[in-house]
């Protein structure tokens, strides 16, 4: 009985009444069909690449078939995430589960560059010590990947884009990319025998897939550190809001997303009047939402200093 009470009145203390922020505290309308299909796609071809990688000896096959292994791994985050996303907020987490996916986006990110380092080392081993590769097995295997790569970068392009499928989606382009570059090394290496053409595409392909990787790491990164959401200038915001007609002064203002794409601001204000704060948050609540995109606003009125 007191667990039901407790869960009655969490869900009360979270609910959004009229003239409230409209974001959710959880993601509800994302589907994992497509996390699913990829990720059993994906970990079906990893094993066969690892298989055929060590086989064939070549560094391309089996970063490659490391690449895969890092996407599974991606994938399976990706959709744990998105399950977890989906739990609306309790007594203790109060702000529900939505940071899940930028948490899961920064480990697959921290994997991708660990992956990058151990590809550029292998490389450079190799590349003054190579080693003889089939060709023609990497040049086949390497085809078959792409178009896995293809088919399973096609549905999650179609499904939902939360940061964590982002972050899935770079690490399969850059699979995309390791594989087209498997294919390269097969064909050069089958029809001329030059071998170093496998440490090199490799080490090539590890700088882009680091580009890619980097972006995706610095925006979760910021997202956890709970930094002012990319394009909301934090400045102009508290010069438009010291600006508005009753506000004497704005301090302890902070701006940051609670979900992504879903800004919050929380401040003190400084007014004449007390007796005219409602008239003042409508303005500002029409103000940050207009000209800011911030909908979930949270003030603290003060009286202003008599000098």
């Amino acid at each position: 009985m007191q667990t039901e009470t407790a869960l009655s009145s969490s869900a009360h203390l979270h609910a959004h009444l009229d003239g409230d922020a409209t974001h959710a505290h959880s993601i509800e309308q994302r589907s994992q069909g497509a996390l699913v299909f990829a990720l059993c796609l994906t970990l079906v071809f990893a094993v066969v690449e690892v298989v055929t990688g060590v086989m064939s000896h070549s560094l391309a096959l089996i970063s490659d078939a490391g690449h895969m292994v890092t996407d599974a791994g991606a994938l399976g985050l990706a959709l744990l995430a998105q399950v977890v996303a989906k739990r609306p907020p309790s007594a203790r987490l109060s702000f529900g589960f939505v940071r899940a996916e930028a948490l899961a986006a920064f480990v697959n990110c921290i994997a991708m560059l660990a992956l990058v380092a151990w590809i550029v080392y292998e490389a450079a081993q190799r590349l003054f010590d190579p080693h003889p590769v089939h060709g023609g097995v990497v040049l086949i295997v390497a085809a078959i990947g792409a178009g896995c790569n293809i088919a399973v970068a096609w549905v999650l392009s179609r499904g939902s884009q939360g940061i964590n499928t982002r972050a899935a989606l770079v690490n399969v382009m850059g699979d995309l990319l390791g594989s087209v570059a498997a294919i390269v090394a097969g064909a050069v290496i089958y029809f001329t025998g030059w071998n170093q053409i496998d440490p090199i595409l490799s080490i090539f392909v590890s700088l882009l897939i680091l580009k890619t990787t980097w972006s995706i790491l610095r925006e979760s990164t910021l997202f956890l550190m709970e930094s002012v959401p990319a394009g909301i200038d934090y400045l102009q915001v508290g010069a438009d809001l010291a600006a508005l007609p009753g506000v004497v002064s704005v301090h302890d203002l902070h701006v940051w997303d609670m979900s992504p794409g879903e800004p919050a601001l929380i401040g003190h204000l400084e007014i004449t009047d007390l007796a005219n704060w409602p008239a003042v948050l409508e303005d500002v609540r029409n103000m940050l939402l207009a000209k800011h995109g911030i909908d979930h606003v949270t003030l603290q009125p003060e009286v202003a200093a008599v000098l």
